[in-house]
């Protein structure tokens, strides 16, 4: 294919016509190279790379965070999946007890005045000091589940973290009857210690790690309500509540009265108003780094931005040889394949030098120009028009034979009418081709 593009585009380049003889010298002295898939790998192992990079960071991603989350909340109440509570809701539903899954602080402070349980699961933390503990104070039993230290602050002054459980826990430990039934614990338990002056005031711990801490940490809250801290997710969630003891604890402590709410509070429960500003979450050195960046991108653009005149323009004395721009356009044809693109160059030689020698303008349509050299070579003129228009090359071969009967067809014009050859097929005897060829004047700036 390279041999045929380059004659294509250096007949079209130089303005001379292509015999049948240097097309087959062409073809044999330089081999083919039709692109291979190797070769359009390499072309775009760039945006390989990228993508290759994107989706590792994306695998990276989805291990991290222990690939996709199960559908529905953590503890959510309809929520089938493996870390939620849809089983031990429906399990006391069962038993007669009304659940209601609350949406929002205003309901569930309803409900908690009237003498339902209040099972709480704050995961982002959205539930302010004050709200927490005027839910503490509405509730006859308030049992939450994973406190943070802010609601450990606000609800049970005393009451600290310390870490996760050792294994399973079996010492109750307590005289919470809900910890005496369930007996035992299962593995992944997290832990809270008691101090003193809590102690005094009435905490208790249940299922005790030795001198660590305990799962469980029952009290009484400031208005005297029953107040249940659970220091872990796992005794209520759904793939976790069937092991040791974890389901009687779960239902004794939610199931004590008739009416249970389960809220979990969503973003519109939280105080805005009480929200830190972006100024105040932002480390105090933060500002001054900022405006002290800007000022050196602003001197950095001044410095290398300034001019030390006005431009000057210089013509340079730069010649390409055609025979180089023809060679190489023929060369990125022949990378890519292109044989239309190739062959329609030849064409556009071809039917420009047929319409000069023809004697006709250079705005006659193709159409005329075909019909003219059909009756002037006595040729067929639609097998004209196919070979000058319409014939598509799928193969190096087709395309190298499309070249040769180009040749062909404009030699026959030129000896009907015996217009003479160009410069670039006479004889290299000829001393004013000698000259024109060693002429530098013949390469173009």
């Amino acid at each position: 294919m390279r041999a045929a593009a380059e004659a294509s585009v250096t007949a079209d380049v130089e303005g001379s016509s292509v015999d049948d003889g240097a097309a087959a010298s062409s073809t044999s002295a330089t081999p083919t190279v039709t692109p291979t898939f190797r070769a359009f790998l390499r072309g775009r192992r760039a945006w390989i790379v990228i993508a290759a990079v994107l989706v590792l960071g994306a695998l990276v991603v989805l291990v991290i965070q222990g690939g996709v989350r199960p559908p529905g909340p953590a503890l959510g109440a309809d929520n089938p999946g493996p870390v939620g509570s849809k089983a031990l809701v429906e399990v006391l539903r069962d038993h007669g007890v009304t659940v209601t899954d609350a949406r929002s602080f205003e309901v569930a402070i309803d409900l908690a005045g009237q003498g339902a349980t209040v099972v709480l699961f704050d995961e982002q933390g959205l539930l302010d000091d004050d709200r927490l503990t005027e839910l503490a104070g509405a509730a006859d039993r308030l049992v939450v589940i994973a406190p943070g230290f802010g609601a450990l602050e606000a609800i049970a002054p005393g009451v600290r973290h310390a870490g996760a459980a050792s294994g399973p826990l079996d010492e109750v430990a307590c005289e919470l009857g809900a910890a005496e039934r369930a007996g035992e614990l299962s593995e992944g338990q997290d832990l809270l210690t008691i101090d003193d002056p809590a102690a005094e005031a009435g905490w208790q711990g249940c299922f005790a790690d030795g001198d660590f801490g305990y799962a469980v940490a029952a009290g009484e809250g400031e208005s005297g309500g029953e107040l249940v801290l659970v220091a872990a997710t796992t005794v209520f969630e759904n793939g976790r509540i069937a092991e040791a003891g974890n389901a009687a604890l779960a239902i004794g402590l939610a199931g004590a009265a008739d009416d249970l709410v389960w809220y979990l509070p969503g973003p519109g429960d939280s105080d805005v108003a009480t929200a830190p500003t972006m100024g105040e979450l932002t480390p105090g050195w933060v500002s001054p780094v900022i405006v002290l960046l800007i000022v050196v991108v602003v001197v950095a653009g001044i410095w290398r931005g300034r001019r030390f005149g006005p431009l000057v323009v210089e013509q340079l004395p730069v010649h390409v040889p055609a025979g180089e721009t023809s060679a190489g356009r023929a060369r990125l044809y022949a990378r890519s394949a292109a044989r239309v693109h190739a062959l329609d160059q030849l064409r556009v030689g071809a039917l420009g030098r047929i319409a000069a020698m023809l004697r006709l303008p250079r705005s006659t349509a193709v159409d005329q120009v075909t019909d003219a050299a059909a009756q002037a070579t006595g040729r067929d003129p639609s097998g004209v028009r196919r070979l000058l228009v319409d014939d598509v090359p799928s193969t190096d071969r087709e395309l190298v034979d499309l070249a040769g009967e180009l040749a062909r067809l404009e030699g026959e014009v030129r000896r009907v009418l015996g217009a003479p050859a160009s410069d670039h097929h006479r004889d290299d005897d000829d001393p004013d081709h000698r000259d024109h060829r060693d002429d530098p004047a013949g390469r173009r700036p």
